[in-house]
């Protein structure tokens, strides 16, 4: 079984890069699906969270508005830090659950999809090889206006949190550019998915 890692910064693409593997016959594991899950009501991390950060994050349904949530964490170095201490090892604990549960099912391409692999690392001993998607800050900013509602000084202040692009590729052993046509992407995942099928 092949296992590798998909990482890329918000906006960048990395989901839309994950469907197309997973259309070729990838199993992916979603690190941000595993991250919402963690946090819903009354689950363990959720009540960890709400002791570190307060009421104030919760909606009338008591989830958490991740909204309100990302304002506090995306402008405050240490607050993030409390975040990401609380849900990593979480985070971590059920990704390795699901690499091992398709190891059994035999499976042959895994994709393990999350935005801070090179950042946190605690899931790179699993991963033979990494795909960075990047994208221009343009069509980051608007995605994120389009799809997080955000003003553009909230959209760049998420982007500026994260590990610059250019650093990031450095540790790619392959980089999709998504800042192009879909089909251009779909073009550079179709020949990434040939290499990844001669991988030893």
């Amino acid at each position: 079984m092949k296992v590798l890692g998909l990482t890329g910064n918000i906006a960048s693409g990395k989901s839309v890069v994950a469907l197309m593997l997973e259309n070729l016959g990838a199993k992916v594991i979603d690190v941000d699906d595993i991250a919402k899950k963690i946090v819903e009501p009354n689950q363990p991390t959720w009540k960890k969270i709400v002791d570190a950060f307060g009421k104030d994050i919760l909606n009338p349904d008591l989830t958490i508005n991740r909204k309100t949530l990302g304002d506090i964490i995306f402008n405050d170095d240490n607050k993030r830090k409390v975040l990401n201490d609380i849900t990593h090892p979480v985070i971590i604990q059920t990704a390795r659950k699901k690499v091992d549960q398709y190891k059994r099912e035999n499976a042959k391409v895994v994709i393990i999809e999350a935005a801070l692999i090179v950042e946190k690392g605690g899931l790179k001993d699993l991963i033979e090889k990494l795909i960075v998607v990047t994208s221009d800050e343009e069509s980051q900013i608007e995605r994120l206006k389009k799809r997080n509602e955000l003003s553009i000084d909230e959209a760049l202040s998420r982007i500026n949190s994260q590990m610059p692009t250019s650093e990031k590729t450095q540790h790619a052993d392959y980089i999709i550019d998504n800042t192009g046509t879909l089909e251009e992407s779909e073009n550079q995942v179709n020949k990434l998915w040939q290499k990844i099928m001669e991988l030893k």
